[in-house]
């Protein structure tokens, strides 16, 4: 028995180091732990709302039970019932007078009242707005003050009355002209011929009217209790619902009548899913930081964030959601930016985590969409530009229509959809499904640069547009410093076919490589590769060793500033330090140690970090390898070779610098041999061609 129990806690521990993170885990600081554990509760609240808040069950929902009606019972039917007020809504609005609209067609009235008053003492030759006919001109010029007053009283008068009982847009103007003709009745002709004109120009097209949502209600409320209200009569023993089948919103009302219907926040049930849904969340971030160790806090946040609102989502639509449309968009753009098994890990999550019961129809549904963002987050590591994710989003939809419409069809064969299990959507609803999923997905591909800036996502097409030549940093780096940029070419073949060698990232490890000593542009001068004969070794010339191991690190120091200021994403940045981890400055050491025995070794050694991924640690060892390789005569054998890049390497090793990296030393003994292939290569001889003598011509 102690024997067994030995052997368990030694799988135990095995397969512990087997999961292990190859590579050093970046860091997190409380702050953003603080947001994520925020995030996460988030998730888990609005997973769990509907065991908090809702009843127990709701119309649509399979009945957990089969129900047979206890009691006679008459109960109202809520579904007639809102479908007859639905119905009266448009036909049942109630309006009143609103001050501040009347006010306004007072206004006008009085602009109208001050044209004519201009009018009666203006030139005949003037322009008239209005349209006055002779008598009535004529008709004004004779009234004296008093009596003009009188009669602006008078149509006032009229107009305040045809708003006090309220003055629809739509009125004709005929029927407005009569109106206002009856309320000036005991005017003169001329005057209530021209004043019901004023009235209807003021009101013409106008309304003093809005809607009263309350009073509009309560009309409705009156008129149905006024009408009888619909009910369903049950008969004991009478089938409510069968086990499985759809609850109708008629069987909703019984069994709510019959107090089968719990209201009661449920706080076990609660509690229980928002133990799962944090737990599912916990776990998404485990795997993924078991997978990307270097995943910051603000891609972490980013998964969560989209976790949200696909719960938000499922909530709000229930059982009209579309899985497609839900899971296929943003596990397509997490499998991008970072990696196949992050993107499968929120897929997992997603899928598990649905907030209701699902039917057989969305149970089908789920099933294909999960396949569907599957295939999605496999496919999405190896597009290499955003031509291929365009095509993959314009093929993934039409795939799905064709699986979803042959699984459903299936299904229904079968008898797992359909019938009670809940109606099968139509071809018409799976097309404009497709629609929507190819729609949601161009818009991810048009804001994915937007979304990999902000959260500092590395995807495939964008390693691809930086490892261009053409781009500016690079080509200031070919033209500033010639020397560093041959070199850099020569570094990118060695850490390429190394990379190859034992799986790792090898566009990474390109991209890093054209990147990784862009800081020496800040003075090539202090680098050999960029000196001549005539100029000399300016530390030669400077003649101290302390300064010149400062103006080493300060190429790492450039370089980072560099790659702020060129937004290079932090994957890519990583190799700028790293490349050099904390190596000695050996020559320089050497120098200072002539002077001062004294001197401490720390003051020489590059301040890091070192490599904390295995691309940065085989960048270093490309580093060091190249100038040896090159330097070899040319009858060094390949056994020769092999051993000297071993002992660079184990130097490397012996020194700490790999320690971080997750590199194992089956994986080392790949780079080595990787290397030599390199070397083989570029020493390659070539074939002695004759060159003819140059023949002489007489002149």
């Amino acid at each position: 028995m102690a024997h067994a129990m030995r052997r368990l806690r030694s799988l135990w521990r095995g397969l512990l180091r087997l999961e292990r993170p190859r590579q050093a885990i970046v860091c997190w600081r409380p702050a953003g732990m603080a947001a994520m554990l925020l995030a996460c509760l988030l998730v888990a609240l609005l997973t769990s709302w509907p065991w908090l808040v809702e009843p127990s069950l709701r119309p649509g929902l399979p009945a957990p039970f089969t129900v047979r009606a206890p009691r006679d019972a008459t109960v109202m039917d809520s579904a007639a019932l809102e479908q007859r007020r639905s119905q009266m809504v448009p036909r049942t609005t109630v309006q009143v007078i609103d001050e501040r609209l009347t006010r306004q067609l007072q206004d006008q009235l009085e602009r109208l009242l001050e044209q004519v008053r201009q009018q009666r003492v203006a030139d005949q030759t003037r322009i008239d707005p209005l349209n006055l006919t002779a008598a009535e001109r004529r008709w004004l010029r004779g009234l004296d003050p008093n009596s003009l007053a009188s009669w602006e009283d008078g149509v006032r008068r009229a107009q305040n009355r045809m708003l006090r009982q309220g003055v629809a847009g739509t009125l004709a103007d005929a029927q407005l002209l009569e109106a206002a003709g009856l309320q000036l009745e005991d005017q003169a002709r001329e005057g209530r011929q021209l004043g019901s004109r004023l009235v209807v120009r003021s009101l013409q097209g106008r309304s003093n009217l809005r809607s009263d949502p309350f009073l509009s209600q309560q009309r409705i409320e009156e008129l149905l209790s006024r009408n009888g209200l619909p009910t369903i009569t049950v008969r004991r023993g009478d089938l409510v619902v069968r086990q499985g089948e759809k609850i109708t919103p008629q069987a909703f009302d019984v069994l709510d009548a019959f107090g089968l219907i719990n209201r009661r926040p449920r706080p076990l049930a609660w509690l229980a899913h928002v133990s799962e849904a944090l737990a599912v969340s916990g776990v998404m971030l485990l795997v993924m930081r078991r997978w990307r160790a270097s995943l910051e806090p603000r891609q972490a946040l980013l998964a969560l964030a989209t976790l949200l609102v696909v719960q938000a989502c499922k909530l709000w639509l229930g059982l009209l959601v579309s899985p497609l449309a839900l899971l296929v968009p943003p596990t397509l753009l997490l499998a991008q930016g970072l990696g196949t098994v992050a993107g499968l890990a929120w897929l997992a999550a997603a899928s598990l985590l649905w907030p209701f019961p699902l039917n057989g129809v969305l149970e089908c549904r789920l099933i294909v969409a999960t396949l569907v963002a599957v295939l999605a987050a496999v496919l999405a590591g190896r597009q290499r530009n955003r031509a291929q994710l365009l095509q993959l989003a314009v093929l993934l939809p039409l795939g799905a229509l064709a699986a979803q419409a042959a699984v459903l069809q299936l299904a229904a064969l079968l008898g797992l959809a359909g019938g009670s299990e809940g109606e099968l959507p139509s071809n018409a609803e799976l097309m404009n499904e497709a629609w929507l999923v190819a729609s949601l997905l161009l818009a991810g591909l048009i804001l994915a640069p937007l979304v990999e800036s902000f959260f500092g996502l590395l995807t495939r097409a964008r390693l691809m547009e930086l490892a261009d030549l053409e781009r500016p940093l690079l080509r200031r780096l070919s033209t500033e410093a010639p020397g560093t940029f041959e070199h850099t070419l020569m570094i990118c073949g060695l850490a390429e076919e190394g990379a190859r060698a034992i799986h790792a990232d090898v566009d990474l490890i390109r991209t890093g490589a054209l990147y990784h000593d862009v800081g020496k542009m800040h003075g090539p001068q202090w680098f050999i590769e960029n000196q001549d004969e005539r100029s000399g070794n300016p530390h030669d010339r400077l003649d101290d060793p302390f300064a010149s191991a400062s103006i080493l690190q300060a190429h790492v120091d450039e370089g980072l500033k560099l790659a702020r200021r060129y937004r290079l994403p932090r994957p890519l940045a990583d190799f700028i330090p790293e490349h050099q981890g904390t190596l000695k400055m050996g020559y320089f050491l050497h120098r200072a140690r002539e002077l001062d025995p004294s001197v401490s070794e720390e003051r020489f050694r590059y301040r890091g970090p070192t490599p904390r991924s295995r691309e940065t640690a085989i960048l270093m060892l490309a580093d060091g390898c190249e100038a040896a390789l090159r330097s070899l005569p040319p009858d060094t054998t390949e056994d020769q070779a092999r051993q000297m890049v071993r002992r660079i390497v184990e130097a490397r090793q012996a020194d700490g610098q790999l320690a971080g990296s997750g590199i194992s030393r089956a994986e080392l003994e790949l780079v080595i041999r990787a290397f030599v292939r390199v070397w083989r290569r570029m020493r390659h001889r070539r074939i002695p061609y004759p060159i003819p003598a140059r023949k002489a011509f007489s002149a």
